[in-house]
């Protein structure tokens, strides 16, 4: 029932304002330095770039000192590499890659970003080319213009950093040559690739590494290089089922919110509390958790969505036609939705120019839009239904009496019509505020001017609308 969806919403968003349903925060405030570790263990893809964006801003939340890329991957999306190394520049703390097992392709790109790359004894780094999706060499003019581009993205990311610019330029260009002084490090027709011991040699004057930070034994030994044995407290996030889930609920956004608040708006048109409304919930739930797992938004969306839920209620249930309260509620509810898929960053002012909420509004819109189209779609199927008509069928129910409408027009005649004022009857649906009630036998549309009642509660007649009878709760 309505009052009941009503008392759900309503301690949903208590608890999440005192922060009882806010995301786990592991890590310890009682320690000198806090870590996190980020793996990438698969190819880079959307999964990867969710957790590493959802990572970050927390990180970025809880003040963390250090984020580590736990490294060990073939490479992947170049769209989603440059989404990476994007979200790794947000970041105001050190950012270290370790290089667990591989770096190769992508995951070289991705560890240029990082302010430092530390290597297992094992470690490979190397052969970052451009490729086509199905592995095969891009040929041409293209190759030409996206190895440009890529080796211009790897300096931006490498400036003030010794030689690793010039390296992984040589790990991405096939056709150049690499050397330092005159010991060629690279030839031309071959691709750069260095083990741990490699990136570590030194060239030049003064010395410096070729390319790594040191060498770790394992993740643990690297900690406690960086911060001390005991010094610091570490909190992981892997990649799970959730991630893989959000990548193809993100693509099918403005159908989930077309779908879902159709379910509402049909929930609250009909009495009680039923399939439409859990429906509704559902749908708007797989938004929200989406853009969460994407990386996008926090718990706050959720928390004046659920306002905006309330505002809306509160206007059917108790003040029916003020409409000040339905549209806060309204605008409050697409606002959120808005906010949840822009991605905003922790500690930073929201961008004047808005392009942040470019695609955000091209979603929600199309979801709006989406949704008025079904729902005149649906019309067809509901008899007697209008555009802010009842969204019930008139008919008959075995053995119940047969639904009339109060309308001059619509069934009564119009003195018919008025001679049902100041009559008593029955509640035969709750009325949350809508629904039926039943007078001498016969069932009437009809709405409460104010609150909701029961299915059986003495109701009268107190004047016409047009969608029926206007009733209030006899006391």
């Amino acid at each position: 029932m309505k009052r009941g969806l009503l008392s759900i919403v309503t301690g949903v968003l208590w608890l999440l304002s005192t922060g009882l349903l806010s995301a786990d925060q592991s890590v310890s405030q009682a320690t000198t330095a806090k870590v996190v570790v980020i793996p990438l263990r698969e190819p880079i893809a959307k999964p990867e770039l969710y957790i590493l964006r959802r990572a970050l801003k927390e990180a970025i939340e809880q003040k963390v000192d250090t984020v580590v890329l736990d490294m060990e991957t073939p490479g992947g999306s170049l769209d989603v590499t440059f989404e990476m190394l994007k979200a790794l520049g947000k970041f105001p703390g050190k950012t270290i890659t370790y290089i667990n097992r591989e770096a190769i392709s992508a995951g070289a790109l991705i560890s240029a970003g990082t302010d430092e790359i530390y290597f297992s004894p094992d470690g490979i780094i190397g052969a970052a080319a451009p490729v086509l999706a199905t592995g095969q060499d891009i040929e041409g003019a293209m190759r030409g213009k996206i190895v440009s581009y890529l080796k211009a993205r790897v300096r931006s990311v490498s400036e003030g950093k010794g030689y690793r610019g010039e390296v992984i330029s040589a790990m991405i260009d096939i056709d150049s040559e690499f050397k330092i002084g005159d010991e060629v490090i690279k030839q031309k027709g071959e691709l750069l690739s260095l083990t741990a011991q490699e990136a570590m040699k030194t060239y030049g004057d003064p010395p410096q590494p070729l390319l790594g930070a040191g060498i770790a034994d394992n993740l643990e030994a690297l900690l406690d290089r960086l911060h001390g044995a005991g010094n610091y407290s570490v909190h992981s996030f892997e990649v799970t089922w959730s991630e893989k889930l959000a990548q193809y609920l993100t693509r099918i956004t403005p159908l989930l919110l077309a779908l879902g608040l159709l379910c509402m708006f049909i929930e609250f048109k009909t009495p009680g509390f039923g399939v439409f409304g859990i429906s509704g919930i559902t749908l708007l739930g797989l938004v929200f958790f989406g853009q969460f797992v994407a990386g996008f938004s926090g718990h706050e969306p959720i928390l004046f969505f659920l306002l905006g839920v309330i505002l809306v209620a509160v206007e059917l249930f108790f003040f029916p036609g003020v409409m000040l309260l339905a549209l806060s509620g309204a605008a409050l509810m697409l606002g959120s939705l808005v906010w949840a898929m822009a991605d905003l960053w922790p500690r930073e002012p929201i961008p004047i120019s808005g392009d942040v909420f470019v695609m955000p509004l091209v979603n929600v819109l199309a979801g709006v839009v989406l949704a008025v189209l079904l729902f005149i779609a649906l019309l067809k199927y509901l008899p007697n239904g209008g555009l802010w008509g009842r969204m019930v069928l008139n008919t008959a129910v075995a053995g119940e009496p047969p639904v009339a409408r109060a309308l001059a027009g619509g069934g009564l005649g119009e003195p018919a019509a008025a001679g049902l004022v100041a009559r008593t009857g029955t509640a035969a649906t709750a009325l949350f505020p809508s629904g039926q009630v039943e007078i001498d036998g016969r069932r009437y549309e009809a709405r409460l001017a104010m609150g909701f009642a029961e299915a059986g509660t003495p109701v009268i007649v107190t004047g016409l609308a047009e969608f029926g009878l206007i009733v209030e709760v006899l006391s």
